[in-house]
């Protein structure tokens, strides 16, 4: 049986890169899938994917950021399939500059995506998980549910340029380290992976023009100049960046039953490379 059967997940940030790996990962393994992005083409090529390994999955488009997405987002997975076993905290993206450059708007947008919409979504899915495990302690059963949270390297150790995506990533290590003590009661194991370099649209190499995303209103500049990306692959002990597969592996780890003792950590996915 695969590990997943049965299992109900939410990944956020799943159209594309790691989200999307991360979702074909655990719907591989057998787990229903709630596929999150702003882009419902991406979205909709990413549940294509999903029912292409046989497995099933939901749609739910939307901004993570906006006042009230947590609770429609736990609404799909309890109304498609009935329950609730796995959330993946993966949406999210950089708006750099250096602290003297940057606006009051880049670091409230980076707290918002990274900070607050993953706590909107937890708080929103603490009702029906308080109730499956309230109902799955009277019938004698035990249910280990997961929570990953998905920070940075840069959460961990700071990088220049990034005062904003690393104070929005460290706050997810506080948050799984608070959520893992409130929510062991219910058998929910609480961890985060913090990412070094991986391969994606925010981090490929920029060949002449910067590339750019549109979030929201705003048209954010995404890529690394290829001699930067060549410095931390020589600092990197394994010598490259990873594949999303490969980040997706990380989460998918903290997912097994193999987990169910582990509660509270933070899972440096980054090649060796410690700042």
């Amino acid at each position: 049986m695969k590990k997943m059967a049965g299992k109900v997940a939410l990944v956020s940030g799943a159209g594309r890169g790691i989200g999307q790996a991360i979702a074909l990962k655990l719907a591989e393994e057998g787990a229903r899938v709630v596929i999150n992005d702003l882009d419902e083409t991406q979205v909709e090529e990413t549940l294509s994917k999903v029912k292409g390994l046989g497995a099933q999955g939901a749609s739910c488009v939307g901004d993570v950021t906006q006042t009230g997405f947590g609770e429609q987002f736990v609404k799909a997975a309890m109304d498609q399939f009935g329950g609730l076993d796995i959330i993946v905290n993966n949406a999210g993206y950089p708006w750099d500059s250096v602290i003297q450059k940057m606006s009051d708007e880049q670091f409230q947008a980076m707290l918002d995506v990274h900070t607050v919409a993953p706590f909107r979504i937890l708080r929103a899915a603490s009702g029906p998980i308080r109730e499956m495990a309230k109902q799955e302690k009277s019938e004698g059963k035990a249910v280990y549910r997961k929570v990953v949270n998905v920070s940075s390297i840069a959460g961990l150790y700071g990088n220049a340029g990034q005062m904003a995506y690393a104070a929005g990533k460290s706050s997810m290590v506080g948050m799984t380290r608070t959520l893992a003590k409130e929510w062991g009661r219910y058998n929910v194991n609480v961890n985060c992976v913090a990412f070094g370099l991986i391969e994606t649209r925010m981090t490929q190499a920029l060949d002449g023009e910067a590339l750019t995303a549109n979030i929201g209103k705003n048209e954010i500049k995404m890529g690394i100049r290829p001699e930067m990306i060549q410095a931390m692959n020589q600092m990197i002990p394994l010598g490259r960046g990873g594949t999303p597969e490969e980040a997706a592996g990380a989460v998918y780890l903290l997912c097994t039953p193999e987990s169910n003792y582990i509660s509270g950590q933070v899972l440096l996915a980054s090649g060796g490379l410690i700042m």
